[in-house]
């Protein structure tokens, strides 16, 4: 599913236009970008759980010339799904 049958997708669900169903979905996704950036947790009960994880720095592999590199430290979005979606993938 692309960002734009996402839009589609929500605009049927919620019985709105499409360009009110972009501005709800890019509203949902800038504040959870922003929320994360800011390092807080976004939980929503049954769907799952946005959240923010530190990478250590650490030692890795060029594949095309096998030399050993180094990878800097940094930080990771991370969602877990929630029980409901969970079981509806299932």
């Amino acid at each position: 599913m692309t960002k734009a049958d996402l839009i589609a997708a929500v605009a049927k669900e919620a019985k709105i236009t499409k360009t009110a169903a972009e501005k709800a979905v890019n509203a949902c996704t800038s504040s959870v970008t922003s929320a994360l950036r800011k390092g807080d947790k976004i939980t929503l009960t049954g769907f799952g759980t946005f959240s923010v994880a530190k990478r250590r720095a650490r030692k890795g592999r060029n594949p095309r010339t096998g030399r050993e590199i180094s990878i800097p430290a940094s930080k990771v979005a991370k969602f877990k799904p929630g029980n409901k979606l969970r079981s509806a993938v299932k």
